[in-house]
């Protein structure tokens, strides 16, 4: 559990000759994202990456953390790798698999008992391999980093989409698939292709009912779910500075939202104290000896025009609450407008639930705000017309607000404390409902509301906000009404209306907690046995894929053309299925049902081309792998967004899919398909996806000449004898080249660990 001064202090010996050279080489002021991307190159990449305009660039991250849906299969493909220990510090934290059902003991104590499986698992592999291990009921991943690891200037990968979290001290850390995590732990380079830059400048300052989580609600609706891909967003300015730590990690937690390879602020004062008041005095004091080099040069903020491939500029004084939704992130509202789109749109204006907390939003700060508007719902005798939950982000959160009031003040107002995990947010929640059909809205103070995903049900309008403005609607009922300027009727038919929250940003006492929930791992353990029950349907060892065979992919089959928005939810649903996440055979029965068919604007239902018959899109392509027929899956724009949930990729490996030809990529998802050896392509020309049959037979010629930059061939043979053929593009390199030719990144891995 306790931070690695040591490393810390290598880390930042390091900027002084890497930021130098960097200058030195590129004849320029740098950015906060350039000099701790320079300063983390690998040995082997350091004379190359400085500059922009390079490619893919090899760095040395400084630690993994990985929760445990994902953490399952990234230690199954560790087990493979060969080595003794993992190479850097690593963690996994037990948060994804707790189901919100009745109140936090009740439900931590199902799920210990549901999940002992594989909570015994991660425990044992982590005893094993050196990793710190964080049990369940200790909090999610992104709070807990956040209070006890991340550090500014450092790097970290995590397997988890909102890993960018811990940008709020100042961080590099992105979201990555478990193969990434793999090699990481494995002591190799991890590569990443070089990102631009966005600059979001912030000035003035925050007030009344305008939060941190606005900030990032406002950029969603400019960049939108596509327009941070490939880049960093690097925040700046007398706002930023004025926003607390917890606010600044809500910023880069959320930042998954655009695409973004991560979200950064620079260090200063708030986050000083943030390192003081969790203990980490010593790392303050570290970074205040390195201070320059954790923020961005100044020449650099006073022309960001001339550094940044974008510059985005919001004043936090005229900020507006916002609500983005229904149906994704970045359909932004400011609050004057929200009243008039549910309205125009005809959205269900009755407000059925209402729901903080998160990884995003689960700070003291955060709950101390909400609280300060349920104290008023009880003060002013309102009653709360919706249902209303409350998830603290950690044990150290929950046990410090639980001693301050704070959630007895929840309960007074009707409100439900779940357990310290993720729940709600990722579809792990039993929601009370009579018709779980029905057309209904729901917010949350979360950072992702796809349909389904958190209840499975199509027709809720799900919409996000700030943890207060969540609260007032709870308490109203309504998602017409705008609290800064409505009324509501109390239990004495008077009109009343809410004051602007109130929050304090670190506890006035400290925190304080009696177990945070924390385990080390052996000191020695080459005796811990990791046992795997052949029979379970939870747990499976893995086996290699195959190597690919050396020639032209011919003779495909359509799987299925997706229509539209295809996440890693539609790829992979969570909820029900993360029981199976460490069975790969098992979760692969989830693949691609919720992809719409364009066909038959029918989600899970494609035909079956040695039938006739139209199916689950499972049960047709093990019908395919059955015959030893490979396929291929079409898709739309920005394939894969979401989650970072690596069995979008892995199941349609395992079950046989040769191919992904879409018109683009979300990142994450391109990189999970390289290393499990999968062919991930784009059209060349998007309007070539109107092309594509129903019963088409496909052909991918020009792998036998596979290269860099060089485009491959797609042939379509139509059912009427008739062939369309195009050209499609690729972003492999030549190691990336080489995971396809191995049958993926693992498989080197394993052959030369063991050389």
């Amino acid at each position: 559990m306790a931070f690695d001064l040591d490393m810390i202090k290598k880390v930042y010996d390091r900027y002084s000759t890497r930021v130098a050279a960097a200058r030195k080489a590129t004849g320029k002021h740098l950015t906060l994202t350039e000099k701790i991307l320079y300063a983390h190159l690998s040995e082997g990449d350091a004379h190359t990456a400085f500059g922009r305009g390079v490619d893919y660039v090899d760095f040395a991250p400084d630690r993994v953390a990985m929760q445990d849906a994902t953490a399952q299969m990234a230690l199954l493909q560790f087990m493979q790798a060969g080595r003794p220990q993992v190479a850097v510090p690593s963690t996994v934290h037990c948060d994804h698999l707790i189901q919100a059902k009745i109140g936090a003991d009740q439900d931590l104590s199902t799920a210990k008992d549901v999940n002992k499986e594989v909570y015994d698992f991660l425990a044992s592999v982590s005893d094993k391999y050196g990793l710190g291990f964080w049990k369940p009921g200790a909090g999610i991943i992104h709070q807990v980093v956040l209070e006890n690891y991340a550090f500014p200037g450092g790097m970290m990968i995590g397997t988890d989409s909102h890993t960018p979290n811990a940008g709020g001290l100042g961080m590099i850390a992105i979201g990555v698939g478990g193969a990434d995590a793999c090699d990481v732990m494995a002591g190799l380079p991890w590569e990443l292709k070089f990102p631009k830059l966005i600059g979001v400048k912030l000035t003035g300052k925050l007030s009344g009912w305008s939060s941190a989580k606005d900030v990032i609600l406002k950029v969603a609706g400019i960049l939108t779910v596509k327009g941070g891909t490939g880049a960093i967003v690097e925040y700046f300015g007398e706002g930023a500075r004025s926003l607390s730590a917890t606010g600044k990690g809500t910023i880069c937690n959320m930042g998954a939202e655009i695409g973004a390879t991560t979200s950064i602020f620079g260090y200063d004062e708030k986050a000083a104290a943030y390192l003081s008041g969790t203990k980490r005095a010593d790392i303050a004091e570290l970074a205040n000896a390195v201070a320059e080099h954790l923020t961005g040069d100044p020449e650099v903020y006073a022309s960001p025009e001339q550094y940044f491939d974008q510059v985005i500029e919001i004043n936090l004084t005229e900020l507006e609450p916002h609500v983005n939704g229904p149906f994704t992130p970045d359909l932004a509202w400011p609050i004057s407008k929200f009243a008039t789109a549910v309205k125009e749109n005809g959205w269900p204006v009755k407000l059925e639930v209402g729901l903080i907390g998160s990884c995003t939003n689960s700070s003291y700060e955060d709950i101390t705000r909400s609280a300060s508007i349920a104290k008023q719902a009880i003060d002013k005798h309102l009653t709360t017309k919706a249902e209303f939950t409350i998830t603290p982000g950690s044990e150290l959160v929950r046990y410090t607000v639980e001693r301050d009031g704070y959630l007895g003040t929840f309960e007074s107002m009707g409100g439900v404390v779940l357990a310290n995990a993720c729940g709600p947010c990722i579809g792990q929640w039993a929601r009370h409902t009579d018709d779980p059909t029905r057309k209904n809205s729901i917010i949350t103070s979360f950072n992702r509301n796809f349909a389904k995903r958190q209840d499975g049900n199509p027709n809720t309008h799900a919409f996000v906000a700030s943890p207060e403005i969540v609260t007032a609607f709870a308490i109203a009922g309504d998602l017409t009404f705008n609290p800064l300027t409505d009324t509501l009727t109390n239990d004495k038919g008077e009109q009343v209306k809410l004051d602007e929250p109130l929050g304090i940003e670190m506890p006035l006492k400290g925190y304080a907690v009696e177990d945070a929930g924390y385990q080390a791992p052996a000191e020695d353990g080459s005796a811990v046995e990791v046992k795997v029950d052949p029979k379970s349907a939870r747990l499976q060892l893995l086996d290699p894929f195959s190597a690919w065979e050396g020639t032209d992919i011919t003779g495909l089959k359509l799987l299925i053309k997706a229509k539209g928005k295809c996440t890693t939810d539609h790829i992979s649903m969570a909820g029900p299925w993360l029981k199976f996440r460490g069975h790969l055979d098992n979760i692969s029965n989830n693949m691609l049902i919720g992809a719409i068919n364009y066909f038959n604007n029918t989600a899970d239902s494609v035909k079956n081309e040695l039938t006739g018959e139209y199916g689950p899109v499972p049960a047709t392509q093990r019908d395919y792998k059955a015959h030893g027929i490979g396929s291929i899956v079409v898709g739309d724009e920005n394939y894969g967004e979401g989650s970072s949930r690596e069995h979008a990729a892995m199941e349609p490996r395992h079950l046989g899919v040769r191919a992904i030809l879409v018109k683009s990529f979300a990142r994450i998802h391109e990189t999970n398909l390289k290393k499990q050896g999968m062919l991930g392509i784009t059209f060349a020309d998007s309007d070539d996806y109107d092309k594509i049959q129903e019963d088409d037979n496909i052909d991918i010629t020009g792998l036998t000449t596979f290269a860099p930059g060089k485009q491959l061939t797609v042939v379509l043979h139509h059912k009427d004898g008739s062939t369309d053929s195009f050209p499609v593009n690729h972003t492999y390199n030549a190691q990336q080249i080489e995971w396809f030719k191995a049958g993926g990144a693992l498989n080197i891995i394993r052959k030369q660990m063991a050389s």
